[in-house]
């Protein structure tokens, strides 16, 4: 595939998210075909998904939009500020034990939060597992537990402890 059309494509489909209520990846295809960019739907499917594109309510009706860049400091890719904030407001503490991370939430976040974590691919995590009110992150390899939760206490704005984030073990 080449890149330059598939950049070019991203693209147009980014100007018609924000153009119009698209409401299905099927009408987004027409429109695409309409503009002289044909795709499958196959193809718009793993575009929404590399945009980081998600569904919202406006005007009474469900349509897709696209995450807003992220400011300086916030990890790379789609969604970086909004897991930034849904961290700073569901997060309670994070701690770890070995390569694995804990993050505390309030009952019934966990799930939410853990998928916000995946969706954005914060540096180090292999992925996450949740409960209702824990999350555990496993770190991948090589890459410290300490290290992944200082990544996270920073999203969440969470205050690093005296000493670094070296602690194992039980919740504090």
């Amino acid at each position: 595939m080449n890149a330059g059309l598939k950049a070019q494509r991203q693209r147009r489909i980014a100007q018609l998210l924000a153009e119009r209520g698209v409401t299905s990846q099927r009408e987004l295809v027409g429109l695409l075909a309409a503009t002289g960019n044909p795709a499958t739907q196959a193809t718009v499917s793993r575009d929404l998904e590399e945009l980081g594109a998600f569904k919202v309510r406006r005007n009474g009706r469900v349509v897709y939009a696209l995450p807003s860049p992220p400011p300086p400091g916030s990890p790379p890719g789609p969604g970086g500020e909004s897991l930034r904030r849904l961290l700073a407001g569901s997060v309670g503490d994070v701690e770890t034990s070995g390569n694995i991370v804990i993050v505390h939430t309030p009952p019934g976040h966990a799930g939410m939060v853990a998928s916000a974590i995946d969706g954005v691919a914060v540096e180090g995590i292999a992925g996450t597992v949740a409960g209702d009110d824990t999350i555990l992150v496993v770190c991948r390899n090589g890459v410290p537990g300490r290290v992944v939760e200082g990544r996270l206490r920073g999203l969440a704005g969470l205050e690093i402890p005296a000493g670094g984030v070296t602690r194992t073990g039980g919740r504090r």
